[in-house]
């Protein structure tokens, strides 16, 4: 069984910065995908960044150049930096792993961005 669990959510102002982190715990030695999701106010989950077992790291076009996608293998965790926080970034933040075709998610973290 594997787990997640996010941290780091907040209220904060525009143009200020975050650091969400997801600590997995149990098999995840085949892990495919690491994916980072957030979920706006009576919208739709949506990616935000997915990394690849091959290193990879993609981008939803709104976050590109603005947040940055990270692990630590060490620790099992995965990060989300984000900076330059807009009010249209409050959302709901998840993360999801895929291995071997089980997807898993995580409980999510409140981020809200508001003056």
């Amino acid at each position: 069984q594997v787990q997640l669990v996010e941290s780091g959510g907040g209220l904060v102002q525009p143009g200020g910065s975050l650091r969400l982190a997801c600590a997995a715990s149990g098999d995840i030695s085949e892990v495919d995908v690491m994916g980072w999701y957030r979920q706006g106010p009576g919208k739709q989950r949506e990616l935000v960044a997915d990394i690849f077992s091959g290193g990879t790291i993609v981008y939803e076009d709104a976050v590109k150049g603005r947040f940055t996608a990270s692990s630590d293998d060490d620790q099992n965790t995965w990060f989300l930096q984000m900076n330059n926080l807009k009010p249209e970034d409050t959302a709901v933040y998840y993360c999801n792993v895929l291995i071997l075709s089980r997807s898993y998610w995580g409980q999510g973290t409140q981020v809200t961005v508001s003056s």
